[in-house]
């Protein structure tokens, strides 16, 4: 199978406190959305990247569960995960350091330890749960 490949963007101006940017989503989902340092350290509107790491982990993981009950022929009436992307200090930097799925699911025809036992297997098995042990390459340019 070839690679599915998908994009997002962020543009940036000016100092790490002061300064501003904005991402956006190939598919326009988001288109300019504003980011900066008041929004990810001090609650301000607008977003992060740890609340979007968050939202496509959840994603990721309600889709891939949704994948595994279907293999073990079952259907869930709902599925709500909420991911939560801890960013903490270390002696690295700043370093996200834990994520914390909490899923809530109706699943009709299973049981508590064969529920336990599929979500286990979507939690592993999750590309975005994958993501961080995958290589990472870069290609920089300086303009100007």
């Amino acid at each position: 199978m070839s690679s599915i490949i998908k994009h997002g963007s962020a543009h940036w101006e000016g100092p790490i406190k002061t300064g501003k940017g904005t991402v956006s989503t190939q598919s326009g989902a988001l288109d300019q959305q504003p980011y900066g340092f008041n929004t990810r350290f001090e609650g301000q509107p607008g977003t992060n990247p740890e609340e979007l790491l968050g939202a496509a982990h959840a994603a990721c993981f309600s889709m891939a569960l949704s994948l595994i009950l279907g293999d073990a022929g079952l259907t869930a009436t709902t599925i709500d995960t909420q991911a939560d992307v801890s960013l903490s200090k270390t002696e690295a930097g700043f370093t996200i350091t834990s994520i914390a799925l909490t899923l809530k699911a109706r699943i009709p025809d299973t049981t508590q330890q064969q529920f336990l036992a599929l979500a286990n297997k979507a939690k592993e098995g999750c590309p975005v749960s994958r993501l961080f042990r995958a290589p990472i390459t870069l290609d920089a340019t300086l303009l100007g």
